[in-house]
């Protein structure tokens, strides 16, 4: 029996122990919880940022030709290369296009501050896989007075991996593609890019 007393303190002992092992564990399996509800919050509240790179920003624009549907100069087609040393906004669009529709103002007015304010810069509107007919429709019922071209087969937007629409191309004076826009434009955006290109 004096064995027994002997070992209740020890139990006692041991059992306060594990009561005060199991608050530790508590603790800290808490703590670990609430640091990652913190981190996954965090997470969750953050913008997103543009995490894929273009693979043509930094590189030289891919030269092309196309059919002019207006010209300012009489020119029934161009190329690119025609505006060496001159920073060119390229738009790819298409009349069907419903956010193509809504960018068309801020874009032209764009395009009529650049002129008002004497900046050589190109505005090339660039028609995706339609008749010329639609095209020409779409350009006058919409009072576009920037340049516009037709790619009839797809293959300038091939070159630019273009995959929707609209989509909008920025290029230095240099010929270097500085970024895109794979979305109808913000007048943010379209101011930004202009500021890097002008």
């Amino acid at each position: 029996m004096s064995e027994l007393i002997e070992n209740a303190p020890v139990q006692e002992s041991m059992r306060k122990n594990k009561h005060r092992r199991r608050i530790v564990i508590f603790c800290v399996v808490s703590l670990l919880n609430v640091g990652l509800l913190a981190l996954i919050l965090t997470q969750l509240l953050t913008p997103a940022t543009h995490s894929v790179s273009d693979p043509l920003a930094g590189h030289p624009a891919p030269n092309f030709s196309l059919v002019m549907l207006n010209s300012h100069s009489g020119k029934s087609a161009l190329s690119l290369s025609d505006f060496k040393g001159k920073p060119v906004v390229l738009n790819f669009w298409a009349s069907w296009c419903q956010p193509c529709k809504e960018e068309l103002p801020l874009l032209e007015n764009a395009w009529k501050q650049m002129q008002a304010q004497n900046k050589d810069i190109v505005f090339l509107g660039i028609d995706f896989q339609e008749a010329s007919s639609d095209a020409m429709s779409f350009l006058q019922l919409h009072g576009i007075t920037y340049l516009a071209g037709l790619d009839a087969n797809g293959s300038i937007a091939s070159k630019y991996g273009v995959t929707s629409l609209p989509q909008t191309i920025f290029i230095d004076r240099n010929g270097t593609v500085t970024s895109r826009e794979p979305q109808e434009l913000t007048s943010q955006e379209l101011s930004r890019n202009l500021q890097s290109i002008a």
